[in-house]
């Protein structure tokens, strides 16, 4: 995408505009807009370097998901600008991703005016992320699943619910973990609701997010991770040293302050 000039595109099943344009606040960086809301946002210049925060903290997540800079194969559900994508390409040289988006014309979009770092090997799919599982090698497993679709009350009831997310562990290599992002309201009634419905999924669950989240009195991120193996306690010493800071996590026992 050249410097200094912007591009937009028309999504047809949402029937919103998608905008990209430079960030002018950060070298290399570039923002998309979908419908005039702030959606993602690139480093072209540095992958690595995550400006939102909910993503950073997922991106935390990936690093303790295996080895440093060992390779893994990531699921993204929810393509966005493929930040996250980057971000594993850039950390985890030679990984082996596939990315489900519902809008077309976004994935091209991003695609052609963001193209992806230099030997990334990422597959797409076009669809309905609960669908798109079906369309997955047989016999291909994850290390990270991350989805990053749920905002609210409009979450999907066919994603938001235990017998997605048991779809969606059973494609988990044994190392590997879930990670949903949930932006909620005030009250966090949805974040209640997934961290039941994970628990009935997953063998562990933790959340992270900044601090004040917890309290339930404002709206934001919280990231939750389900595991096949009981959650390890270095797990939370380090996302909670990593942050953004001030940084939380809730996991075993204190984890049951977010139950439904």
């Amino acid at each position: 995408m050249a410097e200094g000039s912007s591009a937009s595109r028309f999504l047809r099943t949402t029937g919103q505009h998608a905008v990209i344009e430079p960030d002018t606040y950060t070298e290399g960086g570039f923002v998309l807009s979908i419908g005039g809301a702030e959606q993602s946002h690139v480093d072209l210049a540095d992958p690595s370097d995550i400006f939102y925060e909910y993503l950073r903290r997922i991106g935390h997540m990936v690093d303790l998901a295996a080895p440093w800079g060992e390779p893994v194969t990531a699921l993204h559900l929810g393509a966005g600008a493929l930040t996250l994508a980057r971000y594993i390409q850039a950390t985890r040289p030679g990984s082996l991703q596939y990315a489900v988006e519902l809008e077309r014309e976004l994935l091209d979009f991003v695609l052609e005016q963001l193209p992806l770092p230099e030997g990334t090997r990422l597959h797409t799919i076009i669809g309905d992320a609960r669908g798109a599982l079906a369309e997955l090698p047989a016999d291909l497993r994850f290390d990270v699943v991350i989805l990053d679709i749920f905002s609210g009350p409009e979450a999907p009831e066919h994603l938001a619910c235990t017998e997605f997310y048991e779809e969606a562990a059973a494609l988990l290599t044994e190392r590997g973990v879930l990670i949903v992002n949930v932006g909620d309201e005030p009250g966090l009634t949805l974040v209640r609701s997934q961290v039941a419905a994970l628990r009935r999924a997953m063998t562990d669950v933790a959340a992270f997010a900044e601090a004040g989240m917890f309290t339930g009195r404002y709206p934001g991120n919280i990231i939750l991770a389900g595991t096949r193996k009981p959650w390890p306690a270095e797990w939370t010493a380090a996302l909670a040293a990593r942050g953004p800071h001030p940084a939380k996590v809730l996991a075993g026992v204190e984890l049951d302050q977010l139950s439904a």
